[in-house]
């Protein structure tokens, strides 16, 4: 007897950490989970409460994605002549109308206090638009710069076909000046002509971790079914 029990104290303290494991990564899983569907909730409000001012510039330090990602704003804005920069895309998660290679354009913007933010005016399917002209006032939602691929550069040679939206670096090569740090993806008005084409963000977050939890916990019930079979086996031959 004593021999068949010190013959599972090994692998009964490896299964016991598998198992802790499996219920660790589970759990996890499930506080994910409640992270996701308490962040789709935020962005989905954020999206859908009325357009706010635009904070002033004064606030902008203590901006957020966390706090202020995906809030929709109205601002009055004139675009200069500037050369814009064009984000290739294949197609958007955030925008239902864009499904085909094109371009989102980015153009600097001037506020009424002489201070820039980059607009993402919207898709076009190539680079074929009419540039904007004299001021307006427009809608859309706050985003903020993706971070640069280690993969891929930024933009081709010239600085006119970007891979990241990242509109201090486009200010930087496009010589535009210094801009916000966020920019805003404009959803209206439509320009005339209808391009670049802006449109409402629908957010779409995927949320499997319901799936992915009873996944871990199957596992560590079979982990424990497996051992307790093994163990009696092992006793009776024992």
């Amino acid at each position: 007897m004593a021999g068949w029990r010190n013959g599972l104290l090994v692998p009964g303290a490896l299964a016991a950490l598998g198992l802790l494991v499996l219920l660790g990564l589970g759990t996890w899983q499930l506080e994910r989970k409640a992270w996701k569907e308490g962040l789709a909730a935020t962005l989905d409000r954020r999206l859908n409460d009325a357009p706010v001012a635009l904070p002033h510039a004064s606030e902008w330090a203590g901006m957020t994605p966390a706090n202020s990602e995906f809030t929709r704003v109205r601002l009055r804005v004139e675009f200069p002549k500037a050369a814009d920069a064009a984000v290739y895309t294949s197609g958007s998660a955030l925008r239902d109308d864009v499904k085909s290679q094109g371009y989102f354009v980015f153009a600097p913007a001037r506020l009424p206090d002489g201070r820039q933010v980059a607009i993402n005016r919207g898709y076009a399917p190539d680079r074929t638009y009419p540039k904007p002209a004299g001021p307006e006032e427009i809608v859309g939602s706050l985003r903020w710069p993706e971070a640069p691929s280690w993969f891929v550069s930024d933009h081709d040679a010239a600085g006119d076909i970007w891979m990241v939206r990242d509109p201090a670096a486009m200010a930087r090569v496009k010589g535009w000046g210094a801009v916000a740090p966020f920019y805003i993806e404009q959803e209206a008005p439509v320009p005339p002509g209808g391009l670049p084409h802006p449109a409402p963000l629908k957010v779409r977050l995927r949320n499997d971790h319901l799936q992915y939890a009873i996944t871990w916990y199957g596992l560590a019930a079979v982990l424990v079914a497996m051992c307790a079979i093994w163990a009696v086996k092992r006793r009776r031959e024992g």
